[in-house]
């Protein structure tokens, strides 16, 4: 029998990977030392990383290959995985783009593993309007339509800021946020429908206690007060949870209005 491989993974919204490296970033990845790292709002080509004297230092981790998604419109949205096993395959934004354009937005790095399968995923935000709520629900659709089809191929994972908290344990004021984007009932219908479909919210599957959070406003500093959403998320198909072995949720780490969350597998 071959002996099982762990593996440790990453997911955080780091709003601006430039200004995170200006608030000890590098230093925290070098000590997690993850296989995988999925940063998303990182704001910032590949290019303009480089041409930073500071941020470019991400670089010189040679053991780590990165794949970068960056929007059209700059300083705005963009991902981008970071990974030390090498893929068999990858690509930005949806292979088959929607009629809306999503991959204007630079939302999407995909990496196909030998054991796997992982979308690192800055889902839209629907607080600028009506508009961009339904362009946030057309997006969960279409990414729904194509895991459906992965999933039959490998396990699959997914991370990332879905920019909704599924349940109202999942932010410390929910009566007050029902009809603000982030958690109206259409948003949160979509999560229920994922769960209906047999993907699993990893972290609430192992921990059902309250006052967990990945986001906090930093305008009225509610994370001196944990007045936070649950936002980011690893959701995997219910075929890849035998293989899931622990998650966290990391509070205590600073340098973005998000903070990190864990997922560790043995395939």
């Amino acid at each position: 029998m071959a002996k099982k491989s762990k593996i440790k993974l990453i997911s955080w919204n780091v709003s601006g990977i430039r200004a995170a490296m200006k608030k000890g970033f590098l230093d925290w990845f070098k000590s997690e030392n993850p296989h995988i790292l999925c940063l998303q709002e990182t704001k910032a080509e590949r290019s303009q990383v480089l041409a930073d004297k500071q941020a470019k230092e991400l670089f010189t981790l040679t053991e780590y290959e990165s794949y970068w998604h960056s929007a059209e419109k700059k300083g705005y949205s963009g991902v981008v995985t970071f990974t030390k096993i090498k893929p068999v395959s990858n690509h930005t934004g949806f292979l088959k783009d929607h009629k809306l354009n999503f991959n204007n937005e630079g939302r999407i790095v995909a990496t196909e593993f030998d054991s796997f399968i992982l979308w690192n995923v800055y889902f839209p935000n629907g607080g600028r309007g009506p508009e961009r709520v339904s362009y946030k629900l057309e997006f969960y659709e279409y990414c729904l339509m194509i895991w459906e089809e992965l999933r039959k191929k490998k396990p699959l994972i997914i991370c990332g800021d879905f920019n909704t908290a599924h349940k109202e344990i999942d932010l410390a004021r929910p009566a007050e946020n029902v009809n603000n984007s982030g958690f109206m009932p259409v948003e949160r219908a979509f999560l229920d429908k994922m769960v209906a479909a047999r993907y699993v919210d990893v972290f609430r599957h192992f921990d059902p206690s309250p006052g967990k959070y990945t986001y906090w406003d930093q305008i009225t500093r509610a994370r001196s007060r944990n007045v936070g959403w649950r936002i980011d998320y690893f959701f995997v198909s219910a075929e890849t949870m035998p293989f899931i072995t622990d998650t966290k949720i990391l509070m205590d780490v600073m340098g973005s209005d998000h903070c990190p969350i864990t997922l560790e597998l043995s395939l």
